[in-house]
């Protein structure tokens, strides 16, 4: 299926990795020019030219932080004028409400919330310029189904969901979509760290398969690429009735309609 994205631009946050990278990769396959936004210019600069050598299609790293003013600045200045935004950096908590200080909430409302503020404040206007365009956000389940030990991260992927909702609303006129995904368990980068710490390099794979069997449904870890397929989808023209909507790609983890 041809999704009508060749000669797109568009601009992935934390998009070196994980999920954003094959986000990346999906829209590059279709033909997407892209900047690559991550905290590890070096990093960025490599993928970018893997992708463009691999696909054919201009693509840019950029070092910077999301998490700033600073760093949406720089991302905002480097893009120009664009047609797809996916905002995608994030990572996950490990607190309790009662101990977790000022500094973590904010860092994390940063991240996960201004981040999406301000690159919409600083791109959306280029993409009415350009007759258009699509906003994905990519929050996750624990936005409406909370895990107990990252209470930051639940509740400000939460907000990043009715940010999208309320941004959705305000741009529908000007034929710019915007929608979130909500994604369940996703083989990352992060998941195989984290359970080798936990279980060790002999027992990290059981470790995340009992993760998986206690979530339920397909009780298996999703690839990145199973994510970044849905949303490369959203990007594109064949979604065109859809906006202001959330949508799970959790392999049936979600337990409520």
């Amino acid at each position: 299926m041809d999704l009508g994205l060749k000669g797109k631009k568009a601009v992935i946050t934390g998009g070196t990795v994980g999920i954003g990278l094959a986000i990346a990769e999906g829209l590059a396959r279709e033909g997407c020019d892209l900047l690559l936004v991550g905290r590890d210019g070096a990093r960025a600069d490599a993928e970018a030219a893997r992708i463009g050598a691999t696909f054919g299609v201009t693509a840019r790293g950029i070092s910077a932080d999301v998490a700033t003013a600073k760093g949406c600045d720089a991302a905002i200045a480097a893009a120009g004028d664009i047609d797809i935004l996916i905002n995608n950096a994030g990572t996950g908590s490990n607190e309790t409400i009662l101990e977790a200080e000022d500094a973590k909430w904010q860092y994390y409302w940063d991240l996960h919330v201004m981040a999406a503020v301000r690159l919409a404040r600083g791109l959306v206007p280029g993409m009415k310029r350009r007759g258009g365009g699509a906003v994905v956000h990519n929050a996750s389940i624990c936005a409406v189904q909370p895990l107990w030990y990252e209470p930051i991260y639940n509740t400000t992927k939460a907000a990043l969901m009715m940010f999208s909702k309320t941004l959705a609303n305000e741009v529908v006129g000007d034929n710019i979509r915007v929608n979130t995904v909500n994604p369940g368990l996703v083989l990352t980068p992060d998941w195989i760290k984290t359970a080798k710490q936990i279980a060790g390099e002999e027992g990290y794979e059981a470790h995340l398969q009992a993760v998986a069997d206690e979530a339920g449904g397909m009780k298996r870890f999703a690839a990145p690429e199973e994510v970044a397929a849905f949303i490369v989808f959203l990007c594109s023209d064949k979604a065109s009735y859809s906006t202001g909507s959330t949508y799970f790609v959790d392999g049936g983890w979600l337990k409520s309609v």
